[in-house]
């Protein structure tokens, strides 16, 4: 079973993740932060993992040090979750449109953390959510998990559409990375014969 779970505390966060990398897409997300909530609901159900995130964090200064934290502590889940790697698809990319933005994601299940993000919002806020918060979590979640990402939004008017359309477009290349290749269930997918390190 593809499953992990990773508790993450400090003077600023206590956080607790699971993930089910062969779920459904449930999700119970608590964050405190609700339009975080929404982009992590989505990410679940459009990867198809079970994920479940608790978290407190020290709101009442901003929301910066629960979302990276989240970030650190999802991507430590995942990462543990895909064990030895054996039969991953490791690749995919997906272009995903969300009215009339149009973003771009890669994503190789390398071992080596690489994060290229070159998205721009156009205020620095989506209701009470600093955009800042997009790259960050997105840096977090790409170093902690040892994957290979690269976000690219061509296009987009409305800030919420790219932000979700960065996430949805997270969620889909996952899915598809991460899926077991039937054709090479009992191989490490690469020339090395072993992921990272």
């Amino acid at each position: 079973m593809r499953k992990a779970a990773v508790k993450r505390a400090t003077k600023e966060t206590q956080i607790s993740v699971s993930v089910d990398l062969d779920g459904t897409g449930k999700a119970a997300i608590s964050t405190g932060v609700g339009f975080f909530d929404h982009m992590l609901d989505l990410l679940a159900r459009h990867a198809r993992i079970d994920l479940e995130v608790s978290a407190k964090g020290d709101l009442h200064i901003d929301d910066h040090h629960t979302v990276e934290d989240i970030g650190i502590a999802l991507g430590q889940a995942v990462r543990q979750a895909l064990g030895d790697m054996k039969g991953v698809t490791r690749y995919a990319d997906v272009h995903l449109p969300m009215d009339e933005t149009l973003t771009r994601v890669a994503i190789d299940i390398s071992g080596r953390p690489f994060l290229v993000f070159k998205t721009a919002f156009h205020s620095a806020k989506i209701g009470t959510f600093d955009t800042q918060l997009v790259r960050e979590w997105f840096q977090a979640f790409a170093m902690n998990a040892g994957i290979t990402l690269h976000v690219e939004t061509l296009y987009g008017a409305n800030d919420h559409h790219i932000a979700e359309s960065c996430f949805k477009g997270l969620a889909r290349a996952l899915r598809v990375a991460v899926a077991i290749d039937p054709a090479a269930k009992d191989e490490v997918p690469s020339t090395k014969g072993s992921l990272g390190g």
